[in-house]
């Protein structure tokens, strides 16, 4: 699945990151913590030179809490800091707030960071939260953040928050299907029965018991088949009494997104992370 979503918002926010590095102290990268490497910028190092960069894992509170667990550990062995929070209720924010003060010893005037991420990993909602207002627009579509804003939080912080940067050309089939299982492509540019159908593939082979559960279906089939069965499971039928799969297949995805379906995560460490995080 060769992804092609490079639009000139995008190419603007490599160019505002850029342009305000000099004015920053510090990089925060908000990644997925149910997929960090696939969520994480790939040429995040080249982009930002220099500059301390944080990794916040956020919407923590959806991923399989051991997974993120090495995930964390794989980081630290790479010498990055990170922390998995949840933007919704202010769960990491204290460690966050411990590694910033730590840093922030380095300045005599308050420590300013620059936010940055693909759309819809909850850039928005982590602000909120750290702004302690609702400053920045949030919603569960990518794309939402538009132009660059500083917030203050407090006398100690100021950020800068970018729009969603995503991946200029998306080679590995498995990133594209990772960031489309998780809303970070827009819907428009998808064929969303198609992307359930690899999503499902997933589930049957790592958490059968959550989509049978979910809805009320028996996963020995094809994916094609439990597709169908997720249809006439929810009432989604079309003229002729066939299942509505489309309607099915976003239902699906959405609900995947929101953490219908328990705590998933969608990858572990790996040899190869290192290709995009050295």
């Amino acid at each position: 699945m060769h992804i092609h979503w490079y639009p000139g918002h995008m190419a603007k926010t490599r160019r505002i990151i850029k342009e305000n590095l000099k004015l920053v102290d510090l990089v925060l990268e908000i990644i997925d913590a149910r997929a960090p490497k696939s969520t994480h910028i790939p040429d995040i190092f080249e982009l930002i030179g220099s500059k301390k960069l944080i990794l916040i894992m956020n919407k923590a509170d959806l991923a399989d809490e051991k997974t993120t667990k090495l995930w964390k550990n794989y980081f630290a062995e790479k010498g990055l800091d990170s922390v998995s929070v949840n933007s919704r209720n202010k769960a990491g924010f204290k460690e966050l707030d411990e590694i910033m003060q730590d840093f922030s010893k380095q300045t005599k005037r308050p420590l300013r960071g620059i936010v940055v991420g693909v759309p819809n990993v909850g850039k928005s909602s982590f602000i909120n939260q750290i702004v302690g207002k609702k400053a920045a627009k949030t919603g569960n579509k990518p794309g939402i953040t538009r132009g660059k804003m500083w917030l203050k939080a407090g006398d100690k912080l100021e950020l800068l928050d970018t729009p969603g940067i995503l991946w200029p050309k998306i080679e590995q089939e498995s990133i594209g299907l990772k960031l489309a299982f998780l809303g970070c492509i827009k819907e428009e540019l998808l064929d969303a029965e198609r992307i359930s159908l690899k999503l499902i593939e997933f589930l049957v082979k790592k958490h059968p018991e959550r989509l049978a559960a979910r809805y009320k279906i028996e996963t020995p089939q094809s994916p094609v088949a439990i597709l169908e069965q997720i249809a006439k499971s929810r009432g989604f039928i079309i003229s002729g009494g066939r299942p509505d799969t489309l309607r099915a297949a976003k239902t699906l995805l959405k609900e995947f997104q929101d953490g219908k379906l328990g705590r998933i995560s969608l990858e572990e460490p790996a040899e190869d992370d290192e290709l995009i995080l050295e």
